[in-house]
């Protein structure tokens, strides 16, 4: 019936009981369009006063919002392009928003890309401590790269590299440890039946193996009093609380911690795996058939003792004298932020922001470390599209804001050079950060009262 594997449709019906046949009456409904507000750069209530759509809370998720995906297109949006939301499953949203991270954290997502769990983690710390996004793709992880800069968070490392690579230089590291990881994607046959195939070539005997080994290696990338948040989006036992099963037996100093409930939430199942540990009855499934949203799992573990304290074990950033280059110093004056001259990073003719506390990394792949201000051409400093996506309005000098209304908004999303004599005087020059209603879209160079682009071309508006 609706497709679905003969195999599939049996382990289900074990699996829900009497509640089957709810399931499978699901996949005749339509599919629910996310949207989850980047609360770093609008809070939830100020992004409501301006959303030019319709928007629907997801009750469990305290900035996200359903919204009618068959008749408007929020990515086609000039606020989707200043940063201000990411599109996102409601379920999906959940990893990222049940893991308790803290401004000042050190915080890994293993399995980062698109970047849907990481731009919330990201949003989360506030410009605090440092996120690791890692992805095992390069190519997956370049989208996720410019996820992070549209967010506009900058206190990144973007890795590359198997988890176990990662082990030896952050042994210990992190706070807090997301682990969104590669299933079988049962949750997902209903959204996208595209997935159906892919389970049968690869089911949850394939990928268990996998989860198993990312569970243990990020364990060891996890300080004493961490948390660590696992989750997928399948049903499968096998990679669920089998899966965590398996991590307490190999750790035993970890515990299992309670999960912020929600009325459509479903309790895990100790009777799926070999030691009935009630503990496991702790995690959360969440079923199409009882909420607005895809099928997932989450655990919410902690590694040892809550009250133990994170060891410092990289030298923080500070204290020491730096000489930055004069058309550095000379564009750094119109940035209203306290910066840390320690912290910034001069790589051949390109000029990074660093977290604090970042442990050596030689050796090891990555796409980005820190926030990448710009770059030094022929005595002159060009700033990035990352740092713009990082400025709030206030804090730089040079601003042409314009309203959505403007056509010159998507203009500009367009690459094309802006006439802006109603907003400059004759004479003014130099490097303009544009705005939408208050919120940063990039760089101009303006002369003559005339703006010439400098979006990235690889951001730019397409037209449909």
């Amino acid at each position: 019936m609706n497709g679905l594997p003969a195999e599939f449709e049996q382990k289900m019906r074990a699996l829900l009981g009497g509640e089957y046949d709810e399931y499978e009456k699901c996949f005749d409904e339509p599919r629910h369009y996310g949207l989850r507000v980047n609360t770093a750069k609008i809070s939830t209530e100020d992004f409501l006063k301006i959303a030019p759509w319709a928007l629907e809370p997801v009750p469990w998720i305290r900035n996200g919002f359903y919204y009618d995906g068959e008749n408007c297109q929020p990515a086609k949006h000039p606020y989707y392009f200043a940063g201000l939301y990411y599109l996102q499953e409601p379920s999906a949203m959940t990893p990222a928003d049940r893991l308790p991270v803290e401004p000042g954290d050190r915080v890994l997502d293993v399995c980062a890309a698109p970047g849907g769990k990481a731009t919330e983690l990201g949003a989360k710390l506030n410009g605090t401590g440092v996120l690791a996004a890692n992805d095992l793709s390069s190519s997956r992880a370049k989208g996720l790269l410019k996820n992070l800069e549209l967010f506009g968070i900058g206190n990144v490392l973007v890795l590359s590299e198997e988890p176990g690579r990662l082990v030896p230089y952050f042994k210990g590291y992190f706070d807090k440890i997301l682990i969104d990881a590669p299933c079988s994607g049962e949750g997902m046959f209903r959204k996208d039946r595209k997935m159906i195939r892919a389970w049968e070539e690869h089911g949850p005997d394939y990928f268990s193996k996998i989860q198993r080994s990312i569970i243990t290696q990020a364990a060891e990338m996890l300080r004493e009093g961490g948390m660590l948040l696992y989750s997928t989006c399948t049903f499968s036992p096998e990679e669920n609380e089998q899966t965590i099963e398996y991590l307490l037996n190999e750790y035993p100093q970890f515990e299992v911690c309670e999960i912020e409930g929600y009325g459509g939430f479903a309790e895990g199942m100790p009777e799926t795996v070999e030691s009935k540990d009630e503990r496991l009855r702790k995690t959360v499934r969440i079923f199409p058939h009882r909420m607005k949203g895809e099928g997932h799992f989450l655990a919410l573990l902690r590694k040892g003792s809550a009250e133990a304290v994170r060891p410092v074990q990289y030298q923080e950033a500070g204290g020491k004298k730096k000489s930055l280059p004069a058309e550095l110093e000379e564009f750094l004056a119109d940035v209203d932020r306290p910066m840390d001259p320690a912290r910034i990073d001069i790589r051949g003719d390109k000029v990074y922001y660093m977290p604090e506390g970042v442990p050596p990394l030689k050796g090891i792949r990555f796409l980005r470390t820190g926030l990448l201000l710009g770059e030094l051409k022929k005595k002159r400093f060009e700033p990035s599209q990352a740092f713009a996506m990082n400025l709030k309005k206030e804090e730089y000098a040079h601003i042409l804001d314009l309203p959505v209304s403007d056509e010159r908004v998507v203009k500009y999303l367009k690459g094309e050079t802006l006439d802006v004599e109603d907003l400059t005087q004759p004479g003014e020059k130099g490097w303009y950060l544009v705005c939408v209603d208050g919120y940063p879209l990039g760089f101009g160079k303006l002369g003559n009262q005339t703006l010439k682009n400098k979006y990235l071309p690889g951001w730019r508006w397409q037209s449909l």
